[in-house]
């Protein structure tokens, strides 16, 4: 048959297809009994018109898939086919069910080779994305196995299958469709000869179904992410200062940001409140700016709220232990609430000309628009950390930076890049600009702030979501849609999170909590060295 020939349409079955159906059915199935009777299809048809699906070659029946609803909990445990069989034939249709069970799949003869199996199988997928169904289970034939029941148990035959070392018709077309076995089914179809009573469970798992109690409380898919390009500048008080800050969160919250991410150390220059030569003393100034860190947590706290957006507050300096200096990042939620995140990797010059420290505890915070990891600037160049945050199903990684020179910033910027692709989840970028060379500490800046995604179909081709003017104050949005990653992380070109070798080798984060007096955490390695 020439492909030119074929007029192919995708429909519902309809009960005035039963005729074709039963002739296709009786050539597939002769050897199990052929057709279901008109009435058990027509019962079918009533009860869950969507599930009946099929393909017609100029008005001509030539592929169907037939499905019922059911319990996921009943018929994901051991179950035979007369299960799903009530009195007369009737197919025993779940209208609550929570999944959905595939019966037959069809194709006709002379339409071999087109890959309409395929076709049937991907728009079954389709509705039980769409009716939010928790999985497609199908009780699987291995009609081969009769060949090999002399040499090889049930299990052994369905590894070999797995590993392409024999084909069976109907187990190797499943498992090439995305389907995993759960388990062998014992007499499920007592006069299956060929599969000799066999049958193996197969489960397709709806990645995005959420459960119906789940719906009200389900988060946020769609997420705009809006970051300030900040220009560093002469302040004469600290009100300039945050007067500037809430018109760019304003601006933000008005085009309905749900973040608002500002740069390292964006307020640096309040080290030029103090004359020139009391500048002169790094660490001295260090400390002076540490001094307004708790007022600007407490306003940026109270514009989160006012402006109902959450705040990625930069870093800023911070008074910790024996007045230790840390630098720290503040995640300003709009309820109210404030997170911090310490800098754990401490770039030579801070721990040299400032005597920054770096903190012990990274985690993902939850918010209402996903969940989130913060790294700051040097911290992104070590592929550990932000491992660690996917591997607590982190969406977002945020990296507010600092650079001087452009060398500097493209090493961030290919560090943070490699982060997202590597973890699959989505990298925000924010720096400042500007020069100010009246103020020491404060000379030169360079940044372009960018989104960055993995990088697979559902993204652009580059892997950058958006991107800044280099050296322009000025804010970005970019909207990042977290369904994508639930989807590029089970069912991408490639799946880095899933096929990482944990057999070989594993990461683990140490608690020091002992070290400030607590008790360390359940299930944490411990160095006490």
């Amino acid at each position: 048959m020439s492909l030119d020939d074929l007029h192919l349409n995708l429909r519902n079955l309809t009960q005035d297809d039963y005729p074709q159906l039963k002739t296709l059915m009786d050539a597939v199935y002769h050897d199990i009994g052929g057709a279901w009777p008109e009435h058990t299809i027509d019962k079918l048809i009533e009860e869950f018109p969507d599930g009946q699906i099929a393909i017609e070659d100029d008005g001509r029946l030539v592929g169907v898939a037939l499905t019922v609803q059911v319990d996921y909990d009943e018929f994901s445990n051991p179950h035979q086919y007369d299960d799903l069989i009530g009195q007369r034939e009737i197919i025993l249709n779940d209208a609550e069910g929570d999944a959905m069970y595939g019966l037959d799949v069809l194709i006709h003869p002379d339409y071999r080779g087109y890959r309409l199996g395929r076709r049937l199988y991907e728009a079954r997928k389709d509705l039980c994305r769409s009716m939010n169904m928790r999985a497609i289970l199908a009780g699987g034939r291995i009609p081969q196995y009769h060949q090999y029941a002399d040499e090889l148990s049930p299990a052994e035959y369905i590894d070999k299958v797995a590993r392409k070392e024999i084909h069976d018709p109907i187990l190797s077309f499943q498992l090439a469709n995305d389907f995993q076995v759960k388990r062998l089914l014992r007499k499920y179809l007592p006069e299956d000869e060929k599969s000799q009573g066999y049958a193996t469970l197969l489960e397709w798992n709806n990645i995005l179904f959420e459960p119906a109690e789940r719906v009200l409380e389900s988060r946020r898919t769609q997420v705009r992410v809006g970051a300030v390009q900040w220009q560093m500048r002469e302040f004469d008080s600290v009100e300039a200062v945050l007067q500037q800050v809430e018109y760019f969160v304003d601006a933000l919250a008005d085009y309905q940001s749900d973040f608002a991410v500002f740069p390292e150390l964006f307020n640096a220059p309040l080290m030029g409140l103090q004359d020139r030569a009391a500048q002169q003393d790094q660490i001295a100034a260090i400390r002076f700016l540490a001094g307004f860190t708790e007022r600007f947590k407490t306003e940026l706290s109270r514009m989160a709220v006012a402006y109902n957006i959450n705040i990625v507050a930069g870093s800023m300096i911070e008074f910790g232990e024996e007045d230790r200096l840390y630098n720290v990042a503040y995640l300003c939620h709009r309820d109210g609430s404030v997170e911090r995140q310490a800098k754990l990797h401490i770039t030579p010059q801070e721990r040299r000309d400032w005597v920054i420290e770096g903190g012990d505890e990274l985690q993902v915070f939850e918010t209402d628009a996903g969940r989130v990891g913060i790294q700051i600037c040097y911290d992104v160049e070590f592929p550990e950390l932000s491992r660690l945050l996917a591997e607590q199903d982190m969406d977002i990684l945020f990296v507010p930076f600092w650079t001087d020179t452009k060398n500097g910033y493209l090493r961030v910027r290919h560090c943070a890049q490699a982060r997202a692709i590597e973890n699959e989840c989505y990298v925000v970028l924010c720096g400042s600009v500007g020069n100010v060379p009246s103020i020491e500490n404060l000379d030169i800046q360079y940044a372009q702030s960018s989104v960055f995604s993995p990088s697979d179909f559902s993204f652009p081709h580059d892997a950058v979501l958006a991107e800044t003017t280099p050296n322009t104050e000025m804010i970005m949005f970019s909207d990042l849609d977290l369904t994508r990653l639930t989807v590029v992380r089970n069912e991408g070109s490639v799946t880095n999170l899933k096929d990482r070798r944990q057999d070989l080798f594993d990461l683990r984060l140490r608690d020091w909590s002992w070290k400030s007096g607590g008790r360390p955490s359940a299930g944490r390695d411990v160095d006490e060295s």
